[in-house]
């Protein structure tokens, strides 16, 4: 045996055990705006305790491990911590990346453990509605940054003829809606046209109303608690799927009701997560972190649905391809990527 490997993963090991409490560590920050009020400049846990009204043995603690993963600055000489705008950016900044809120999700599956490791030795699933309700935030935390950057502005200008139509005036279902986001900046966008979210989580619906209420777009996007083989409409110019085909127990069914559901000249936009089509092409950090994932939410809950397909997160373009074929589509291309995602458009 050589010791210097097993040092080595040793290493790894301490690197990654600490990574894991820093979720529930980062969570904190977020619920209790930490990052907010050091945001506002350097502090001391003394000082941080003003700002927060919160315990300054407590912060004492907290800043020292947070400084110790990086996430934040340490002065020795004045004995302040800091945030640089960077990181202001993405652990503040409600319209940046959004990290701390991100952290939730896996603070959310990790409650479910007992049950995963039960369902691993009978192959039962676990639904989604199954979870904590941090798993529906923080999915919606961690996907909604990036459609906000890049749904409107680079997506939809890569789709052949859809802005047009959008502009107009579009009838478009969204289908696996979550929390809504992506129904509303679609809405916000494009003001001539209407949305439909659906979702099959009755209380993720009901988070998605709140939000499109208070975002102003209350009159032109409407929701419904529905599979994505059982969505309402039809003659749809576009319907949109984010994050969540590989998600589902029957992705064929799904893919053969959005054919149904759309125009003769619609367009399906099926955005997925980022990944290879061999199992050595996913093994790195982006495929790491939606392999374990995948683990806890994606397989269990398509396996907890009729069909138990179970692609999982890591599927990539040639199974959704296929499953895309197999429901009858004949015009399938990737029109955008990004380290997270992959975006296809598929036709009739």
């Amino acid at each position: 045996m050589d010791q210097s490997r097993v040092t080595a993963f040793l290493e790894r090991f301490v690197t990654d055990l600490g990574a894991g409490g820093s979720v529930g560590a980062v969570a904190i920050g977020h619920r209790l705006g930490l990052y907010r009020a050091l945001a506002q400049g350097p502090a001391t846990p003394e000082q941080l305790a003003e700002r927060s009204g919160c315990h300054p043995r407590y912060l004492t603690e907290w800043l020292r491990g947070q400084a110790a993963g990086g996430w934040v600055g340490y002065d020795a000489a004045t004995g302040a911590f800091s945030l640089t705008e960077e990181q202001a950016f993405c652990l503040a900044d409600p319209n940046g990346p959004n990290l701390a809120a991100a952290s939730l999700v896996v603070l959310g599956y990790l409650r479910a453990e007992p049950r995963i490791t039960e369902a691993f030795r009978t192959g039962a699933g676990v639904a989604w509605s199954e979870h904590h309700e941090d798993v529906f935030v923080g999915c919606d935390a961690f996907y909604r940054p990036g459609y906000v950057a890049q749904l409107v502005p680079d997506w939809i200008p890569e789709l052949d003829g859809v802005e047009e139509k959008l502009a107009a005036g579009a009838r478009v279902a969204d289908v696996g809606c979550g929390l809504g986001s992506t129904s509303v900046l679609l809405a916000q966008a494009y003001p001539r046209t209407t949305v439909v979210g659906s979702d099959s989580h009755a209380g993720s619906i009901d988070l998605a109303r709140k939000k499109a209420a208070d975002a102003g777009v209350g009159d032109r996007v409407s929701f419904e608690v529905a599979s994505a083989q059982t969505f309402s409409g039809s003659d749809h110019d576009l319907v949109t799927m984010f994050d969540c085909l590989h998600d589902m127990g029957d992705p064929v069914g799904a893919a053969r009701r959005v054919r149904e559901a759309l125009a003769p000249d619609g367009t399906w936009l099926l955005v997925e997560p980022f990944a290879g089509d061999t199992v050595e092409d996913t093994l790195d950090p982006v495929g790491r972190l939606y392999y374990n994932g995948s683990t806890f939410l994606c397989v269990p809950n398509a396996l907890a649905q009729p069909g138990g397909r179970a692609l999982g997160a890591q599927a990539g373009e040639a199974a959704i391809r296929e499953v895309a074929a197999e429901a009858g589509f004949t015009r399938f291309r990737r029109a955008a990527q990004t380290p997270f995602n992959l975006v296809y458009q598929i036709r009739p």
